[in-house]
């Protein structure tokens, strides 16, 4: 949802019309955020589908959003293109099953169709995990998922991803789509939610303590985390030994950290943080919270946090706003994400750690950082000017080209 929102103002710059088709919020179960409409432009037409009520299909073990609004996507979609012409049909979401409609709707309305991979959809990552540490539904979702994504991927025109590799992954899967147009697009970093999440701070509660110097991480946790916060966490339990006074009013915050409904989530930070004896200086807050009041709270804290997954493809989407706050910032990633680069190559005054390697000069300057905020000392990140390539204009940008090859793949091959 993201990626087209922040790119919905910038379609027409570049020759696009675009309507956009989603599911009724009343049927979500995902914390609504009425601000992110002041983001889209007054002429998008928005069309809103219906889904099958949970209440009923959770009792057939069909809890997920897009298997519930399947049925209306398709029902909608089909009226739509009856209607009027369509270049091209765009996915841009994680509930995934909803891609499989785009082969339908290209074998019967010969309009071609891309998919934008944020994260991956049939993975094995969870395979060899013990089962305390795979997601719930792991078994039935695991097949489900194998089955749904080549009817999607074998007929796809365009694919868009956050990560290169899973891209590669794909193309190595299915060799139907092996020169299918492809495009590595991170999300943008769209300034004008700063403006709206100023404006309407109001409305927020404030998490942060005064007491406290707060550090905050604002997204979900999981045990694939655990090798970037449990380095944090070491040196945390190092200065509080060595260094008390510089040390002791650290408080840091992760907020949001499960996708379970309100009140439904399990910590997977603090018991790391229990194991490590720094569970006082450790807050972790399960239920997530709305977009804007996320920015609120980011531009509030003292200084931030971002952990990566030790899986090496994992982009962090969510580094952009936590660049534009320009507060200062320590990111702990498997060196192989993109996330490395980008705040290496574009930003200044940064602490970047990467892992499984990480180098014993990286863990002191990290000593060195933690202690400088116990004691109130921040260093500001900085932009460099080729942070620019990554605004959300110019990645628009790179969607279209994307777009344009896809029309003509398709083209290609149904001539």
């Amino acid at each position: 949802m993201q990626r087209v929102r922040m790119s919905l103002p910038f379609f027409k710059d570049f020759g696009w019309d675009a309507e956009v088709v989603v599911v009724d919020e009343k049927y979500s179960e995902v914390v609504c955020d009425n601000l992110l409409l002041q983001s889209i432009p007054a002429d998008i037409s928005i069309h809103k589908v219906n889904a099958f009520s949970k209440k009923w299909t959770s009792k057939l073990g069909l809890g997920s959003l897009a298997l519930r609004s399947l049925w209306f996507y398709r029902k909608k979609v089909n009226q739509l293109l009856k209607e009027k012409h369509f270049d091209l049909i765009y996915f841009s979401t994680t509930q995934f099953p909803v891609c499989i409609l785009g082969a339908y709707w290209k074998k019967r309305f010969g309009i071609p169709y891309v998919i934008d991979m944020q994260d991956p959809w049939h993975s094995e990552y969870y395979r060899d995990k013990p089962k305390e540490q795979q997601p719930a539904k792991y078994w039935f979702s695991y097949r489900l998922h194998k089955y749904l994504e080549p009817i999607a991927m074998k007929a796809v025109d365009g694919l868009i991803s956050v990560s290169e590799n899973y891209i590669h992954t794909l193309k190595s899967r299915y060799t139907e789509i092996t020169n299918v147009p492809s495009a590595t697009i991170t999300f943008g970093a769209f300034e004008h939610d700063f403006e709206i999440a100023e404006a309407s701070k109001s409305q927020f509660k404030s998490l942060p303590n005064p007491d406290f110097i707060n550090v905050v991480y604002i997204g979900r946790g999981g045990k694939d985390m655990h090798q970037a916060v449990r380095i944090l966490f070491n040196i945390l339990k190092l200065g509080l030994q060595n260094d008390y006074d510089s040390f002791k009013k650290l408080k840091f915050y992760f907020i949001g950290t499960s996708y379970a409904p309100n009140g439904q989530g399990s910590p997977t930070i603090l018991p790391l943080a229990k194991e490590l004896e720094v569970e006082t200086h450790v807050v972790e807050i399960t239920e997530r919270i709305s977009y804007y009041h996320t920015l609120a709270t980011l531009k509030q804290a003292d200084a931030l946090f971002v952990p990566g997954s030790d899986d090496p493809n994992y982009t962090a989407s969510k580094i952009y706003p936590y660049i534009l706050t320009q507060k200062p910032i320590v990111a702990i990633f498997n060196k192989k994400s993109s996330v490395v680069e980008i705040l290496s190559k574009h930003t200044k005054n940064n602490t970047v750690l990467t892992f499984p390697d990480t180098s014993s000069q990286k863990t002191e300057e990290l000593y060195n950082v933690l202690s400088n905020w116990g004691k109130e000392i921040f260093n500001n990140i900085s932009l460099l000017e080729s942070f620019n390539e990554y605004s959300a204009y110019n990645l628009t940008g790179l969607q279209v080209q994307l777009f344009d090859k896809a029309i003509s793949y398709f083209n290609k091959n149904n001539t």
